[in-house]
């Protein structure tokens, strides 16, 4: 029964429906008089090239997002890979809602994998007038459960693990977020079980055009489809939209994000200073760069990896001179990456990667590959660090987080204490040659050394330190404990279970 079961479901489904309905629209030219226009006007330094503040603190990063939104007057450009149906997803649909009930042009893309429970919300939210929602490379049918979306899709697999891993928002076309945080609460702090360390910045400038036209390279593709085409009603417009007015609470007040007076360095909210009608921010020359859309689409592997944002992250590693600091949650470098890493070394070049220890990855199978190049790293010389999910949870000064699991998403790299690298690229296969990526270089001393800051409250105050040997085969894992150094020779916090799926 199961056979015939998944025979008629594969029968049923499996092609997109033609792709209509989509007029090309593309960002809208900044207005000099909208409120944030007048505020980037009056926080540019004359001469300046474009503005950062990162934002290392999750509350901080998801109330950048509202007090834009809250602010635009003309426009928001959103995408993101993720979504989710929880507080933070929920926040940031309603605040979307409201702008484009003042009358602002709201955009938003997102990435198919994960919308099984938002399908519904985001069908309504493209019911309300100046906004239109698209789907970037959707699965047909069977959107219910992801498992169910994959057999339905069985012979549309090489499409389907083509993913947008992008992340980005523009308000009115004069500031943007940019990073590695997706839309949910463990992006932000607000999760009870897992949170992510992570990064992101608010962004103003000559930057901000490339970002909105990469916005609309994407938004325009042919790997994206209106949600209305590909979602089906559960309910009847006014049911769907009341449901989705229930569920982001747009009859009530909303809901308060508890901010800290100020962040790591020094920072307080965003808000406060677009209230007082200028930033302080930090600038340099800077570039967006981004995969296109069609990515691999209609070129090898090989061809995708040649023009990928991770070659063009490599790149700029490999004209460091004295030292290359980078954090990636998912690190698996393969031989190309390797043998950049022992290219730096040969040059006396200090290189230090931080990642996720086994206890803290949320992905085994990317953990097992990793492993297998620890080793090789060490012996190379290279200081590698892994994140532990309790010193994280214990060190407070990137955030609380009360008693959930601490785990690394920050996808950064600095090199020779100037240049430096914030998007969402991680350095394993999937980002190389698989999915889309974004990210921004920018070349400043002053925001690398806050980069760097940054880092190293992660790097000393919430990692191991491993350490190879003289028998070049055994690994030990680092970390003071009150002042006494501690030394490890297992996988640190780790369950039997998490160590039988590494083996």
């Amino acid at each position: 029964m199961l056979a015939i079961g998944l025979a008629v479901m594969l029968g049923a489904c499996g092609t997109l429906p033609p792709r209509t309905g989509m007029p090309e629209t593309l960002a809208l030219a900044p207005d000099p008089g909208t409120a944030l226009a007048k505020i980037v006007a009056a926080s540019t330094p004359p001469g300046e090239h474009s503005g950062f503040r990162l934002m290392p603190l999750g509350v901080y990063s998801l109330d950048a997002r509202i007090e834009l939104a809250r602010r635009a007057q003309r426009s928001l450009d959103v995408q993101y890979y993720v979504i989710e149906n929880d507080g933070a997803g929920g926040l940031l649909l309603r605040t979307l809602k409201e702008a484009a009930l003042r009358g602002v042009r709201v955009r938003l893309l997102v990435d198919d994998l994960y919308t099984a429970r938002t399908d519904q919300l985001l069908l309504a939210l493209a019911a309300t007038p100046n906004i239109e929602v698209r789907l970037f490379n959707p699965f047909c049918c069977a959107r219910d459960q992801l498992a169910g979306r994959f057999i339905a899709s069985a012979f549309d697999i090489y499409r389907l693990n083509h993913r947008m891993h992008n992340k980005l928002f523009i308000a009115d076309g004069v500031m943007a977020v940019a990073g590695g945080r997706n839309i949910a609460d463990e992006y932000f702090l607000l999760n009870s079980a897992q949170n992510f360390v992570d990064m992101d910045a608010v962004v103003v400038g000559k930057v901000v055009p490339q970002l909105a036209g990469i916005f609309d390279d994407y938004w325009n593709s042919e790997e994206v489809y209106p949600i209305a085409s590909i979602v089906k009603p559960h309910s009847g417009r006014a049911a769907m939209t009341e449901e989705f007015d229930e569920r982001v609470g747009m009859s009530g007040p909303p809901p308060k994000v508890i901010l800290p007076p100020t962040d790591v360095l020094g920072y307080g909210p965003i808000g406060e200073e677009l209230d007082a009608g200028r930033m302080g921010l930090l600038w340099g020359p800077a570039n967006a760069v981004a995969d296109p859309p069609a990515k691999l689409r209609y070129m090898t592997a090989d061809e995708a990896l040649a023009t990928s944002v991770t070659m063009r992250f490599w790149t700029q590693l490999l004209t460091a001179e004295s030292d290359v600091l980078l954090t990636s949650p998912y690190l698996v470098p393969g031989e190309r990456g390797m043998e950049a890493f022992e290219s730096l070394r040969k040059r006396n070049v200090n290189v230090t990667l931080l990642t996720n220890s086994l206890a803290a990855n949320d992905e085994p199978l990317v953990h097992s590959g990793y492993a297998r190049y620890r080793q090789r790293l060490l012996t190379a010389g290279v200081d590698l660090y892994e994140l532990s999910p309790a010193r994280t949870t214990k060190n407070q000064r990137l955030g609380m987080f009360g008693k959930s699991l601490g785990r690394l998403h920050a996808k950064t790299a600095v090199v020779d204490k100037r240049k430096l690298f914030i998007g969402s690229v991680n350095l394993d296969p999937r980002s190389a040659t698989q999915n889309t990526e974004l990210g921004i270089v920018v070349d400043s001393p002053q925001l690398a050394r806050e980069l760097l800051r940054i880092i190293n409250i992660s790097k000393i105050e919430s990692a191991y330190r491993l350490r190879l040997l003289a028998n070049q085969s055994t690994i030990e894992w680092l970390t003071m404990d009150e002042d006494k150094e501690m030394v490890l020779t297992s996988e640190p916090e780790s369950t039997w279970l998490q160590r039988f799926k590494n083996a």
